[in-house]
C-alpha cells in the first residue's frame, strides 16, 4: 500500500488547477520513465490565460510489447478544479488523517492515475503494449487536451485495442459501478432583440422579455424522450437568464438566456440544436449551440466482462454497468477504441476536503493490474 500512496501524494502535491502544466507532468514523467515508458509531452493552445485557448500540457507515454501484441490504454487527467476555501488542511499538501488521504485530486483523479502507474509496474513488459493518455484539460474547456493527444496518436499510427478511463465512478463502495457510456451535452445561448424605449410609451418600444419568457416556457415543457434501454431520459435545464437593465423605467433592447441539454442516443447535438433554433425563431429569437459531446455506449461484452471479473475478484462486488452522470474525456476516446470508465468513489470529488480511503488506492491498483493483464492476454 505504501507505494501507491506515495505516488498519489507526489501527484497531489503538485498544484494543477485547470489548465494544468509543469510540475505535475514532471512528477508523472518521473514515475513512468523508470518503468520503461517512452514519454512525449507537448503543449496546445496559444491564447490568453483564462480563455478557452489558454495553453494546455498533455502527456502520452507508451511501453511497447512484442510485435503484434495487444495494446491497452489507461487514460485520465491531471488537472483539478479550484480548491475553494475552508479546507481543514492545505489542498495541495496531501495529509493522512485516520484511514483517509486528503487533498485536491484525491479521487478526481490523481489517486486513480497513481493506481494506474502502480498497476503497470506489476505487469510484465512482454505481456503487451501499455499506454498512458494523460491531459491537463479535462476540467476546463477540453479543447486542447485529449483531442490533441488523439491527433498525436493518429499521426503516429498508434491505436489502443481497449482504453480504461479512471474517472471516479464508484458510488457507495469501490467497485459498485462502471460507466459503459455517457449522455451527450449541448449548451445553447438564446437571445431576443427588442427596441429600447420608455415604459410609459410601450407603443414606441418592443419589449424582448415577454418573448424570451414564452420561449423558455415552451422549452421547459419539452419532453425530449422517455429514455432507452441503457440511457435515462434526456433533460433540458435553463441555466442562466440575463437582461442587465439598470433602469426601472426603460424597456430593455435585448434579453438573453442559456440552456443545457444532456441527451441520450435518441438525439444528436445537431438535431437538438436545430429543434431549439426552430423554437427560438418562433419567438423572434436566435440560438447559438455549442456541442461538447455526443452520446456513446460500449455495449456489455468482453471489455466489461474483464472489468467485472477483476472487481469481483478483489472486492466481491459486481459493478453495475451505467451511463448516468456527467461527461468525461471518454466521449473523445470512444472514436479511437472501446472505452469504459472505472475508478474510485466519487462522494468527495469537487468538494472541500476531497479525500480517498487509502485502502481503496491499494485495492484499485490490484484491480487495474488484473484488468491490464487480462486485456492484454485476450
Amino acid at each position: 500500500m505504501t507505494q501507491v500512496i506515495d505516488l498519489a501524494k507526489r501527484l497531489m502535491a503538485a498544484p494543477s488547477i485547470t489548465p494544468a502544466t509543469g510540475s505535475v507532468f514532471d512528477a508523472m514523467e518521473a514515475m513512468l520513465a523508470p518503468l520503461g515508458f517512452e514519454v512525449t509531452r507537448f503543449m496546445r493552445g496559444d491564447g490568453e490565460e483564462g480563455t478557452p485557448e489558454a495553453p494546455v500540457e498533455n502527456l502520452f507515454a507508451i511501453r511497447r510489447g512484442p510485435e503484434g501484441s495487444k495494446h491497452f490504454g489507461f487514460a485520465g487527467h491531471l488537472d483539478v478544479v479550484p480548491p475553494g476555501g475552508g479546507w481543514a488542511s492545505e489542498p495541495f499538501e496531501p495529509e493522512e488523517r485516520g484511514d483517509l488521504l486528503y487533498g485536491r485530486g484525491a479521487v478526481d483523479m490523481k489517486g486513480a492515475i497513481a493506481c494506474m502507474v502502480d498497476a503497470v509496474a506489476q505487469v510484465p513488459a512482454d505481456a503487451g503494449t501499455i499506454s498512458f493518455i494523460i491531459t491537463g484539460d479535462e476540467e476546463g474547456p477540453a479543447l486542447h487536451g485529449t483531442r490533441a493527444i488523439i491527433d498525436y496518436m493518429t499521426a503516429e499510427g498508434i491505436t489502443p485495442d481497449l482504453c480504461l478511463v479512471g474517472e471516479p465512478t464508484s458510488v457507495n463502495r469501490l467497485g459498485d459501478m462502471m460507466k459503459i457510456g455517457r449522455r451527450g451535452s449541448v449548451n445553447i445561448w438564446l437571445e431576443v432583440e427588442g427596441t429600447q424605449g420608455h415604459v410609459a410609451y410601450p407603443h414606441f418600444a418592443d419589449n424582448p422579455i415577454p418573448k424570451l419568457v414564452a420561449m423558455l416556457a415552451e422549452l421547459d415543457a419539452l419532453v425530449l424522450d422517455e429514455g432507452t434501454d441503457w440511457f435515462q431520459p434526456s433533460n433540458l435545464e435553463i441555466t442562466d437568464l440575463e437582461v442587465g437593465n439598470p433602469a426601472h423605467n426603460v424597456i430593455p433592447e435585448r434579453a438573453k438566456a442559456r440552456i443545457s441539454i444532456r441527451f441520450n442516443d435518441c438525439h444528436s447535438g445537431a438535431s437538438l440544436s436545430e429543434q431549439i433554433a426552430a423554437i427560438a425563431r418562433k419567438h423572434d429569437g436566435t440560438a447559438l449551440p455549442i456541442v461538447s459531446g455526443e452520446p456513446f455506449l460500449t455495449p456489455p461484452g468482453q471489455f466489461s466482462d474483464i472489468i467485472h471479473a477483476a472487481v469481483k475478484a478483489e472486492t466481491g462486488l459486481e459493478p453495475e454497468p451505467s451511463t448516468t452522470g456527467g461527461t468525461s474525456d471518454a466521449r473523445f476516446l470512444r472514436a479511437v477504441c472501446p472505452v469504459i470508465e472505472f475508478g474510485l468513489c466519487n462522494a468527495t470529488m469537487h468538494k472541500r476536503d476531497e479525500a480517498v480511503a487509502m485502502a481503496d488506492l491499494s485495492t484499485l491498483s490490484r484491480i487495474y493490474t488484473r484488468i491490464a493483464r487480462d486485456a492484454l492476454a485476450r
